[in-house]
């Protein structure tokens, strides 16, 4: 087991230097001059040169890397260019929102994936499991930034139900939930159909069959009871999707998370901003991640043993 986590850990250490180092080479890559975006075309040399200075912008790249990676090991993300803030204080303003987001979305999945899996996997090739595959199909395909209007032109604009937008009104969370939940639900829901399906043919399902166990009984507490270990292994990988497909999400709703913060740093140039959200965004994935595997290999020691060979 000791070989298995280190295994783990030196893994996601190996990543997310990756993407630290990815993260701060693609963000000076993008076009745009940070500079411009705050004094305008119209200023002055003198002022330009001055805040390039200031800012550190002058400075060869090789020496901004070095910086950067200086702070990172110092728990130092730097100074935001446009409010002239730390870095570390607008992330931990705006996580908490994006946290409630991801939970919300991933309880609306399992409200809907769970009985629509079941409900597929019990009724087989009848009418209820191809309308809960069409669902599926049709949850994957649409696409966060079309379905988000879709739902405030009906729910918000048309029948008044719930805000246009914003965190601080009663009822704000639920389209940007629904928004997000929907794929995740309609992948979830093929994951529970599919190892149900695994389950309801193995002996000891039919032995508590034979014994006259009600149905209902041998789906939801035998048989979904042992299904479950994908779909939980599932949902701790999509926990980290949620938190980087927010970031489309949070725009559409101006939902004051790290998605809107990281969209409103990319049209600033503030690259501070910008490479402080990504890497927590990034790096959080891939803990999670870990931490799913940690837990797969803890439940089931055929991972751990696979995956030290």
């Amino acid at each position: 087991m000791l070989r298995f986590l280190t295994y783990r850990l030196f893994s996601t250490l190996l990543v997310c230097t990756g993407v630290s180092i990815m993260v701060f080479l693609l963000i000076h890559m993008v076009p745009g001059d940070p500079v411009d975006m705050m004094l305008g075309e119209s200023a002055r040399p003198a002022d330009r040169a001055a805040l390039r200075h200031a800012l550190g912008l002058d400075q060869p790249l090789w020496t901004q890397f070095s910086q950067y990676f200086s702070g990172l090991f110092q728990g130092n993300l730097g100074v935001s260019i446009h409010s002239s803030r730390p870095v570390s204080e607008l992330l931990l303003e705006r996580a908490p929102a994006t946290i409630e987001l991801a939970l919300a979305a991933l309880l609306v999945s399992v409200i809907i994936a769970l009985p629509m899996g079941v409900l597929a996997a019990v009724r087989r090739n009848t009418l209820w499991d191809r309308g809960a595959m069409a669902f599926s199909l049709l949850g994957v395909s649409i696409p966060n930034f079309w379905l988000g209007p879709m739902l405030i032109l009906v729910f918000s604009l048309g029948l008044g139900w719930f805000p246009v937008s914003g965190r601080e009104y009663s009822g704000s969370l639920v389209l940007p939930a629904i928004t997000l939940g929907t794929a995740m639900a309609a992948v979830l829901s093929r994951m529970v159909r599919s190892s149900l399906l695994e389950v309801l043919g193995e002996d000891f399902i039919r032995t508590a069959r034979a014994k006259g166990m009600p149905e209902r009984i041998v789906v939801w507490k035998h048989a979904l009871l042992n299904a479950l270990l994908p779909v939980i292994t599932l949902l701790g990988l999509q926990l980290g999707v949620l938190l980087g497909g927010a970031v489309i999400t949070e725009t559409v709703f101006s939902w004051p998370g790290l998605g809107k913060l990281t969209i409103d740093a990319i049209l600033r140039r503030d690259y501070p901003v910008v490479q402080g959200a990504i890497l927590l965004i990034s790096i959080t994935y891939v803990v999670v991640n870990m931490l799913t595997d940690i837990i797969y290999g803890i439940v089931d020691p055929r991972i751990r043993l696979g995956s030290t060979k």
